[in-house]
Formats: structure tokens, C-alpha cells, sequence
């Protein structure tokens, strides 16, 4: 305890970093007020039923993902995700487009004109979401519409500020990486989700406790087994492969440089969340489809089960995708190539490895190794959920056991602290724990 105060002391006495935390706290305090103020012509008080809708199955998670403002008919209703799907769209058009593939060798000003075109995309997929949002309203709350209201004027004015609320949350996740602490999108999903924590949390509790399932033993267990597949959890964020590498000794002048081993660190899960958030984006997409239906049950029962996050059919598609997001995502983040080279450059070499080409080729079949296992693993934790509902949890509490929302919270989490530490061991200040460094998961930005 003693230890903590002194820590939070020294965060203190460090202006830039309590400078960069206050900023933090601030946007996300704004974002947090968006997420309630309600679309113009919408009675709050009659939205009993968006709030059933969005109380169970796939609606409920994209509800947590957007920190409750889908529910509440807010101005930030349709959240970031529209970002993450144009985030993908644009990385594997990366991979298939020469233009684009050209882009990415170009460096800064590469990466600005892809982000440029990411920005543009997400206004057209907005532009295609929000009517979708706002036809399931329509039939989920017609009663908190005004009854004079122009159904037409509604829809072109709550569309345009529905695009405007889900850019305007961008430019905030921006704002907190550069003035802020921790990349700012990650923590606007993160605060999203955590939001529903203690109301989810408490439901349970209830649910315990007046439907003789277990009674406060069961409610026990449950948070045992929470707190194990966090555990699991941050050893898959944090595990790693270390791969030995010698180098020669250079002689310049009477000083001798090198002749050290060293080991390269590679993570089981180099891919980090991102296979897991793009997979959960692209199976958002039969549930938009379904939102543009005005009758449910003409809705073929295949794209039925893909919207619920419990059928076997939804789970089996959603695992599979994880594994090949993983293999994606990692090809195109380590580039073992490059690593070969930079190893030669500086007299660096794999023992019983010969430099160049063979060391490539021997750290592509480690990553590949490593990587199998890794996302297998991280399908397990993403489909954890639906195991949790088998037993009796509510939907809402389930999606803390596993899932995209649980490796959100602790791959930002294990982020953010690594970078706090960072401006404590930078002013010589002691880090957040007495041994070890914190290894966070280097979120690159969405």
C-alpha cells in the first residue's frame, strides 16, 4: 500500500505525465457525456425496448462496445466501430492493391494517405450504418418519436449527426494519443466496456440470489473463474519466444564493439487483439442486415444464428476467422526479412544459422510455429462467452469472460501502464512494480 501512494506521488510530480493524464480523463469524460445526450426528436423515456433489444445476443455486445450510447438512441449511437471496419477494409487492400501496397513503402507520408483514405471510408460506411440504426429505431421504439416529427427530415438530419458523433469520437481517440496517455482509440473502447462493468456485475449478483442457481457460492465461482481467464489472458498478451542472437566482435581503434548474445523477444501473439476486433467488425455485418429488415422472420435462419453470438454456427465462423486474422495480421507486422537484415548489418547472427536468407526462413518457421498455438488459444478466449451462457450467466456479465471486450481491457490496460512506467524509469523514478518490467502489447493505432 505504501508502495502504491508513492507511486501515484511520483506520477503526480511529474508534470507532463500528470499533464498527458488529466487530458485523458477529460476527453473520456466527454465521450462518456456524448454517449447520453439522445438524437433530436427522441423521447429517452420511451426507449424501453431498444433497451430489450440490446440487452441480449450480438446487439448487446455492440452496445457494450459503444458504452451504452446504441441503447440510449445517443448522437455517438454507432460508436468507433465503423472505423475499425474501414481500418480493415484498407490493410487488406493493402495486401491485394499494388496502389496501396505502395503506399505502405512509402513511409509517413504513405501511412497519412492511407489513413486519409480510412477516414473517407469510414463516412461511407457510416453513411450506410446510420439508416440501418435508424429503421431498427423506428421499429424497436416508434413510440419515443415525436408524433409531428417529418420521418424524412429525421432521417437525413439524425444520419448526418450520427456520421458527425462517430467521427467527432475519432478525432477525440486522436487526441488522446498525442496529448494524451495510451493510444487514445483503444481506450475509448476499453471505457466503453468497462462502463458496463458494475451494472453487469450487479445483475448477476441478483441473478444469483433470487433465482436459486447457485446462490452467492455460484457468484463466487464465477468470479474465480473470471479472474483465471484474465490470468490466462495476460500470459497470452505477454508470452514469448526469445531466439538467441550472437554478435561479432568489431574492433575500431583500441574500443571493441559487440561479441555479446542477445535474444530477440517474438510474442506467441504478435497479432495482439486486432485479429479478434476484426473478426468481431465483420460479424457485426449480418446483424446490420438484419437491422434493415422491418420484419425479422423474413430473415433466412442462417443469417439469424450469425446474430446471435451463442449459436454453434456463429462461434465455429468467428473462431475461424480469428485464426486467419492472426496468421494475417502477423505477416504483415514481423517482417523476418528485414529482421535478417538488420541482424547482418550490424555482424549479428543465429548460431547454427547462417545470415541472410537462412535466418529468414528460420525465424518464419518460428513465427509460424508460435503463432498456431497463439491463435488457437485466442479463439479459445474469444468464444469463452458462449461457454459462460451454458451455465447460467447472464448475457451481459458473460461477455467479461472472454472475448473481444476481455482482451481489450487487458491488452490497453498492460498498455497504458508500460507507458506510464516509461516516464517514471525516464526520470529515474521507480516503475509500477519492484521486479520486471511491465510488457505492454505496442497497440498500433486502429
Amino acid at each position: 500500500m505504501r508502495k502504491a501512494i508513492e507511486t501515484l506521488k511520483n506520477i503526480w510530480n511529474i508534470e507532463d505525465l500528470r499533464q498527458r493524464i488529466l487530458i485523458t480523463i477529460l476527453f473520456v469524460a466527454i465521450y462518456r457525456f456524448g454517449s447520453y445526450v439522445v438524437l433530436p426528436g427522441i423521447n429517452p423515456a420511451m426507449l424501453s425496448q431498444l433497451h430489450q433489444q440490446t440487452s441480449e445476443g450480438l446487439l448487446a455486445l455492440l452496445n457494450m462496445f459503444s458504452g451504452g450510447a446504441f441503447s440510449n438512441a445517443s448522437i455517438f449511437a454507432l460508436g468507433i466501430m465503423p472505423y475499425i471496419s474501414a481500418s480493415i477494409v484498407i490493410q487488406l487492400l493493402g495486401i491485394a492493391v499494388p496502389y496501396f501496397q505502395k503506399l505502405q513503402r512509402e513511409g509517413e507520408s504513405g501511412r497519412r494517405k492511407m489513413n486519409q483514405y480510412t477516414r473517407y471510408l469510414t463516412i461511407i460506411v457510416l453513411l450506410l450504418q446510420a439508416p440501418s440504426y435508424l429503421f431498427n429505431l423506428k421499429m424497436q421504439a416508434g413510440p419515443s418519436l415525436n408524433a409531428s416529427l417529418d420521418w424524412t427530415l429525421f432521417m437525413i438530419t439524425s444520419t448526418i449527426i450520427l456520421a458527425a458523433g462517430s467521427m467527432f469520437i475519432l478525432w477525440l481517440g486522436e487526441r488522446i494519443t498525442d496529448k494524451g496517455i495510451g493510444n487514445g482509440i483503444s481506450l475509448i473502447i476499453m471505457v466503453g466496456i468497462i462502463a458496463r462493468l458494475p451494472q453487469s456485475l450487479f445483475q448477476e449478483l441478483i441473478s444469483r440470489m433470487t433465482d436459486k442457481t447457485g446462490g452467492l457460492v455460484m457468484f463466487l465461482i464465477e468470479i474465480v473463474v473470471l479472474l483465471l481467464v484474465i490470468a490466462a489472458a495476460i500470459l497470452l498478451v505477454q508470452g514469448t519466444r526469445k531466439i538467441p542472437v550472437q554478435y561479432a566482435k568489431k574492433i575500431v581503434g583500441n574500443k571493441q564493439y559487440g561479441g555479446a548474445r542477445q535474444y530477440i523477444p517474438l510474442k506467441v501473439n504478435a497479432a495482439n487483439v486486432m485479429p479478434i476486433i476484426f473478426a468481431q467488425a465483420i460479424m457485426f455485418i449480418p446483424m446490420t442486415i438484419v437491422m434493415g429488415f422491418s420484419d425479422a422472420e423474413s430473415v433466412s435462419g442462417v443469417v439469424r444464428a450469425f446474430t446471435d453470438h451463442t449459436s454453434f454456427l456463429y462461434n465455429l465462423v468467428f473462431a475461424i476467422l480469428i485464426i486467419v486474422f492472426t496468421y494475417f495480421y502477423t505477416a504483415i507486422t514481423i517482417n523476418p526479412t528485414q529482421m535478417a537484415e538488420d541482424m547482418k548489418r550490424n555482424n549479428g547472427f543465429i548460431p547454427g544459422i547462417k545470415p541472410g536468407k537462412s535466418t529468414a526462413e528460420y525465424i518464419d518457421v518460428i513465427m509460424s510455429r508460435i503463432t498456431l498455438p497463439g491463435s488457437f488459444f485466442l479463439a479459445l478466449i474469444a468464444i469463452m462467452p458462449a461457454f459462460a451462457g451454458l451455465f447460467g450467466v447472464t448475457s451481459e456479465f458473460a461477455q467479461f469472460f472472454g472475448g473481444t471486450s476481455l482482451l481489450i481491457l487487458v491488452g490497453v490496460v498492460l498498455d497504458t501502464l508500460q507507458q506510464v512506467e516509461s516516464h517514471l524509469l525516464m526520470r529515474h523514478y521507480d516503475g509500477l512494480l519492484k521486479t520486471g518490467r511491465i510488457k505492454g502489447r505496442n497497440v498500433a493505432a486502429y
